[in-house]
């Protein structure tokens, strides 16, 4: 098959593909608005963060399936692929290790006041005394929203830092969910109120969706703690970014974030964002 590899992978999984007998192309620099370009005469187009739109699918000429390297699809226009016929798969859990070390990352920093910290030294100020506080981990709370591979993985990891972790416990979630979450340290609180008013840390590992597009609102944050940190590894979208920039600058939370609202279609691009 005549494969389009329109990010950058590993080259041990090219190398797999090729010894499978498919032909790949490698073009890790597309965006939403070059791939319509290049898509044509390809069965098989392979993505990471580039979009891939309506017009990009309508120039397939030869497409029939579409697979995101990652967990989500939010980045693909499923619906018009499926008018189509082109199939679109992911691979749910496989980013699940990397994306809980991320999210610890993005704690500790916070903590720590590791961005901060280091901007200043490159700016040529020393303030230790300043940037050598930190609250710490152990004892605190972190309320997870969204107990799948990758909430599970990140309560693991949390945990082994003595840190409290919280779910929203779920009507229909099975015995085996339940069991798989207290392995990793999650004891369950009846509302997402009580989840927000009791954590001193919220991480969102939630998939894109209308139903959780712009769940992190002025309401939202209100029900948080005064300092809070927000954590998001998911979506852009879940969280309206000037309710979080309000409620940072009058109420001292802070966040983590590692995607952004109307981030670029492709992996490498110029991006203005208020909140970086």
């Amino acid at each position: 098959m005549k494969v389009l590899l329109a990010d950058a992978l590993p080259d041990a999984a090219v190398e797999r593909l090729e010894a499978a007998g498919d032909e790949v192309t490698r073009m890790p620099d597309l965006d939403a608005d070059t791939l319509p370009e290049h898509i044509a005469g390809f069965e098989v187009l392979i993505v990471r963060s580039t979009k891939v739109t309506a017009d990009a699918l309508d120039q397939a000429d030869s497409l029939g399936l579409i697979v995101r390297a990652g967990a989500g699809t939010n980045t693909i226009d499923c619906d018009r692929a499926a008018e189509l016929g082109v199939f679109v798969c992911n691979v749910p859990g496989k980013n699940a290790l990397a994306v809980a070390e991320l999210t610890m990352g993005l704690l500790i920093a916070i903590d720590r006041h590791i961005a901060a910290g280091t901007a200043d030294l490159r700016a040529g100020t020393w303030n230790k005394k300043a940037y050598s506080k930190a609250e710490g981990l152990f004892g605190r709370r972190m309320g997870i929203i969204g107990v799948g591979d990758i909430g599970i993985a990140t309560a693991a990891r949390a945990s082994a830092f003595g840190i409290d972790v919280v779910a929203v416990a779920k009507p229909g979630r099975s015995d085996l969910a339940i069991a798989r979450a207290e392995a990793a340290g999650i004891t369950f609180v009846d509302t997402l109120d009580e989840l927000l008013a009791t954590s001193d840390i919220v991480s969102l590992h939630v998939p894109g969706s209308t139903d959780t597009k712009g769940m992190v609102d002025t309401e939202f944050l209100a029900k948080m703690k005064d300092g809070a940190v927000l954590l998001n590894t998911s979506r852009g979208d879940v969280v309206d970014e000037a309710a979080l920039i309000d409620a940072m600058d009058n109420r001292g939370m802070r966040a983590g974030l590692d995607v952004y609202a109307n981030e670029p279609g492709s992996g490498t691009a110029e991006f203005d964002s208020t909140l970086a």
